[in-house]
This record gives structure tokens, sequence and C-alpha cells, in this order.
């Protein structure tokens, strides 16, 4: 015969702000005599933590013994003094006398103004009486009388800030990708139309469209060594175009869904692209083969670098870690796992061996080769940050998804300059957002590419001064090592 079956009462699950006020009540409930009240004020604690703030406010102050004075039998005073004790003038004689004054000089300050007519036109020292004892010892932790350590933040460089001086239009669609010629001669922007266009840079006026894509392209490179573009889109396909007949010769097929950022390597002729599929591939360019697929990220790997040497490759993904990638093995080299936030932007810098890594809780700092964390920039931009680019001279810049364009201050990580983008007439205040940011051969004109179909031009200004546009820094009172 089975044995009844006993019902268990369901356990009720309880969120964690509940748990807490539970564990808080039975605390009181052990250690709290009187319900509901709060205790009497403790007298001797009070006392304790008086005379503890006066010897950390006062307790600086060395006392100086002076010798006694003989007393005066015609003006006899008897007992000591506790008075503030102010040089008179120099005819006065007096002074209290009979007393041994056991006093502490603060030191030299200066007269003031209702006070001109009493004592020497200098500096006089004025004297507190002490109580205690000379065997004080110099409080270190005394804030007003200690020697300030000067901060070993490096200091910002000044840069002149930057403007706007060219909105060009053309494309259909937001406007999510942009890659410098190595001439520098002409640029090239792949937009949600479908379409890539070859700008002039110089006069902004559209040279060549291509098409070809059948989604948005999200990336694209100009090889140095070929006459080569390569570009990559939510088709999944990446495509090699060849600049002297404007067509494509070869498409590398492998991605399983959206292609989002694309890197060539500045001396082999390897191509690496990142996707949904959360894989980074290796592609040879001349075979078209896919020479490895760099697998370990959890989620869509949205930004991609290369670099000559060891780590060859680094990626960031969505999963909020960057990997280094050991290009003859195609394996990992090492994780970081600072960024709290989908990694979606990484800038490499052109002479430093470090590179910037952006994500919405804070850009971060890396030193080259082992990944070793420098700093946090010094303010935060509470948005997604889509887009970043350095030049030689230092100057860092990041876009985000609400418009805003931050310029920074590579080396001590002071922004310097904050500005909103402006939407072209007709666009949605919603649409001022940057997805691609670039910077030309020489670093000295900078492109952005905007969710409002345009795609804007800054240069530095010219007129601006250290004396009309002063830096405006303070350094950070402690360095987070995280």
């Amino acid at each position: 015969m089975p044995a009844p079956t006993t019902e268990i009462e369901p356990i009720e699950k309880l969120s964690l702000k509940k748990l807490s006020q539970k564990s808080v009540k039975r605390a009181l409930d052990l250690f709290t005599p009187v319900h509901g009240q709060f205790p009497p004020p403790d007298l001797e604690a009070k006392k304790i933590r008086l005379s503890h703030k006066m010897k950390v406010a006062y307790g600086g102050v060395e006392p100086v013994s002076q010798p006694p004075r003989q007393p005066d039998r015609s003006n006899e005073q008897t007992g000591p003094s506790n008075a503030l004790t102010l040089p008179g003038p120099e005819g006065s004689k007096s002074v209290q006398k009979g007393v041994t004054e056991n006093a502490l000089v603060v030191g030299p300050t200066l007269q003031p103004k209702g006070l001109n007519n009493i004592g020497p036109s200098g500096k006089s020292t004025t004297i507190i009486p002490a109580t205690g004892s000379s065997s004080y010892q110099r409080n270190l932790s005394t804030a007003a009388l200690m020697e300030r350590i000067p901060s070993r933040w490096p200091r910002p460089e000044w840069h002149a800030p930057w403007k706007n001086y060219r909105v060009i239009q053309g494309h259909l669609g937001w406007v999510r990708s942009v890659a410098f010629d190595p001439s520098n001669e002409w640029f090239c922007t792949g937009s949600a139309d479908r379409t890539i266009k070859i700008w002039d840079v110089a006069t902004g006026v559209l040279k060549l469209t291509l098409t070809g894509h059948i989604e948005q392209v999200r990336g694209l490179a100009v090889s140095n060594r070929h006459t080569y573009m390569f570009s990559a889109g939510d088709d999944k396909q990446v495509k090699c175009w060849d600049l002297e007949q404007n067509k494509v010769i070869r498409s590398y097929h492998g991605h399983l869904s959206g292609v989002y950022c694309l890197a060539l390597h500045p001396t082999l002729d390897v191509l690496l692209t990142g996707g949904r599929d959360s894989v980074c591939r290796v592609w040879d360019i001349r075979t078209k083969m896919q020479i490895f697929a760099l697998t370990g990220h959890e989620n869509t790997v949205c930004s991609v670098f290369t670099r000559p040497t060891d780590p060859q490759v680094v990626t960031g993904s969505h999963d909020t870690t960057i990997k280094f990638w050991d290009l003859r093995y195609g394996r990992t080299m090492a994780t970081l796992t600072h960024h709290k936030k989908s990694v979606r932007a990484m800038t490499l810098h052109p002479k430093e061996n470090a590179f910037a890594s952006a994500s919405a809780d804070n850009i971060k700092k890396f030193s080259l080769p082992k990944g070793e964390f420098c700093h946090n920039m010094l303010s935060q931009q509470k948005t997604i940050i889509n887009a970043m680019a350095v030049n030689e001279d230092g100057v860092m810049v990041t876009g985000g998804d609400n418009g805003s364009i931050w310029f920074w201050d590579w080396k001590s990580g002071h922004s310097f300059q904050q500005s909103e983008t402006i939407v072209q007439p007709g666009s949605l205040e919603s649409e001022a957002g940057i997805y691609a940011a670039c910077y030309d051969q020489t670093g000295t004109r900078l492109v952005t590419c905007e969710a409002d179909k345009t795609i804007k031009m800054w240069k530095e200004d010219e007129n601006a001064t250290p004396e009309t546009h002063p830096i405006n820094f303070k350094p950070p009172k402690e360095i987070r090592r995280f």
C-alpha cells in the first residue's frame, strides 16, 4: 500500500529588499532593549568625539614656552592667563605681568584694517595661550597646516576647440561608416541606403556612388598596399572593390549574420571582420579563404583594430569584454573585463603603444602589449558611444547616440570641449546621433557620420588662443584603479 503523500507547502519567494528588511528587524529584536525609541544620548561619547575633533583641528599647532617674567608689585595679577594677547604699540608696557605664559605661536598674519593705528605696520605674531603642557607632537593630519602636495596627475595640454565647417548631404539613410584614402584626397562613406559614396576631401563634392550591398553598409576600409577598398554590411557580405575598375572583384562568404566592423592588417594581406555571430573572422585577401574564426566572445563583435606586432588583433564586444588574439594560432592571448557595458568603439593611438575603449559606463585607456589599465577619462559622456578616433596631437573625439561630440586630451583624460551636433532642417531631434568618426591622414580634419543622413567635417578654430579658451582643469582627488 503506497504511503500517503503529504503536500509540501510552497515557499514564498521574497525579493532581496524584503529579505534585508527582515534581517534588520531581527537584529533590532535581538539587540534593542526598547523598541520604537531612540537611545538616550551618551554624554561621555559626545565629550570624547568633541575632544578628538579639537585635537585633529588644532593638534598641529606647536606649543612655545616663554620664560617667566619678574613680577611687578605695583600692577600684580595672579593666576594663569587664558586671553588672546596681541602686540600693542612700541611704548606700551601694560602687557600682563607676573604670569607664566605658555603660548602657542600660530604664525605670521597680516593685521586687519581696523588695527592700522595699533602696533607696527608689518607682520604680527598672533599668540594663543595654551592650557596644556608643551609635550605635543606635530599632528600631520591637520589640513590647514600641512604642506600641500601637488597632484601627480598630468596637466592637460592646450588644444584649440574644434568647429564644424562643412555639412555634406547626399545619402538617403543613416551614415554608418567612413574611411579615408591613404593619399588623403578622398574619403568614402557607407550608409543605410545600401550605397557607398566617395567624396572629395577638399571640396566635399560627390565623386562616385557604388552599389552592390543589399543591406546597410556597416564597415569600410581602404588598403594602403593595393588599390582595393573593403566593405561589410548587415547582409552578411564582405566585399573587395577594385578602385581602378570601380567594381566588386571578390566576396568573402562565411559570416552567419550581419557584419558590424572591419579592419585591415597594416603589414599582411589579411582582412578582419567581426559581426553579430560573435566571431571575428580572418580572411586571406587574395584567395578569399577564411584563415581563422576567432571564437570566444559571447555576443556581437562590434569593434576591431589591428597592429603590426602582438597583440595583432584586438576585438571589443557586446559581452563587455575586450580580447587580444594571437594571429599565429588563432587563440586568445588575454581578456580585459574592465567595462560593465558593451564595448562599441575602440581606437589605437597612432604613436603610443596604447589604445582607448568606449562604453556607456566609461572611456578607458589601456597600455599595450600587456593591456594594463591606465585610467578612466575624467568625465562621463553618459550615453552610448558609437565612434571614437584619436590623432597624433593627442586629441581624441567620441561621438554618442544622443548627438554629443566630446573632445579629449589623450594624456590627462580631460574633456576640453563638449558640443552637440545640430540636425539638418526637417529631421527629428532624436536623429542627432553619431555613428562613425575618422580623422584624415594629417589629423587636422575630422569627419563624422550621423543619423540625420549628413556627413559633417570639423577643423580646429584658427582664432582660438589659450587666453580666449583657457583650460578649466581640476585634477581628480583619487585615481580609480578599475
